[in-house]
C-alpha cells in the first residue's frame, strides 16, 4: 500500500516512515512543507496520504489545503489528517466531502500504534477515521443551538446572511424592537455576555455555521 507522508518535524516524519514501513506500507514520499505536498500527491496518487494540517511556510492550514486540492483533482484520494489539537473547522472541511476516504486524528493517538495503523488502513479502504475527541467537540458545538426557538433560528439565519435588524424585521414582518429582543435572547442562550472585545453577532453566526 503506497503512502505519502507530510510532516515538518523531522523526528516525527522519520518515525512515521519507519512505523508504516514496519507494517509493510510503501512510503513513496515524505514531505516537510506545504508547497511540495500537492505536486507529490498528484504525482504519486498514493493509496493513502498522512498529512499534518499545519505545514511550512505559514504553519496554518497548508497541509489541509493541499489535501483538499488533491482530492478535488483526484476524487476520493484517501487522506488522514493529523493535528496537535482539535480544530473543528478543519474537521468540518473533511466532513463536507461525502466520498469517504478521510480521517482526522490527534497526534497523541500515534503512540497507540494499533489504533493509528488501523486508522490508516480504514481511510485507505475508503472509510472514515475520526478521533473520538474530534467527534465529541463537533457534537458539543451543535448543542447550544438546540435551545433556540424556531423564530430565534430564523433571526440568527438572517444575521448570518448579513442583514440589519431593520431588514430582518421586514423579512419576518416584525418590528425592530422585537428583532432586538430575539437577538438578546440568542446572545443569552448562547452564553455571550456583552463584551468590548468580541462582536457577538459574528460569534453567534459562527455558532450557526458550526451547527
Amino acid at each position: 500500500m503506497r503512502v505519502v507522508i507530510a510532516e515538518d518535524l523531522t523526528l516525527l516524519r522519520d518515525g512515521l516512515t519507519r512505523l508504516l514501513r514496519a507494517f509493510e506500507f510503501d512510503v513513496v514520499a515524505a514531505i516537510d512543507n506545504g508547497p511540495a505536498l500537492l505536486p507529490a500527491l498528484l504525482d504519486h496518487q498514493p493509496d493513502v496520504a498522512v498529512v499534518d494540517v499545519r505545514l511550512p511556510p505559514t504553519y496554518t492550514d497548508e497541509g489541509l489545503k493541499a489535501a483538499i486540492a488533491a482530492r478535488a483533482a483526484v476524487p476520493g484520494l484517501p487522506v488522514l489528517v493529523l493535528s496537535q489539537h482539535v480544530e473543528p473547522l478543519y474537521a468540518r472541511e473533511l466532513l463536507t466531502d461525502s466520498r469517504g476516504g478521510v480521517g482526522y486524528l490527534l497526534k497523541d493517538r500515534i503512540s497507540d500504534v494499533d489504533q493509528f495503523v488501523n486508522a490508516v488502513q480504514q481511510v485507505a479502504a475508503g472509510g472514515t477515521a475520526f478521533d473520538p475527541e474530534v467527534v465529541t467537540q463537533l457534537l458539543a458545538r451543535r448543542e447550544p443551538l438546540a435551545c433556540l426557538t424556531p423564530r430565534e433560528h430564523d433571526v440568527l439565519r438572517h444575521i448570518a446572511e448579513g442583514r440589519s435588524n431593520a431588514a430582518i424585521g421586514a423579512k419576518l414582518f416584525i418590528t425592530e424592537k422585537v428583532v432586538s429582543k430575539y437577538i438578546n435572547n440568542i446572545f443569552t442562550k448562547l452564553g455571550m455576555p456583552p463584551s468590548e472585545d468580541d462582536n457577538r453577532r459574528v460569534l453567534a453566526v459562527l455558532k450557526f455555521l458550526d451547527a
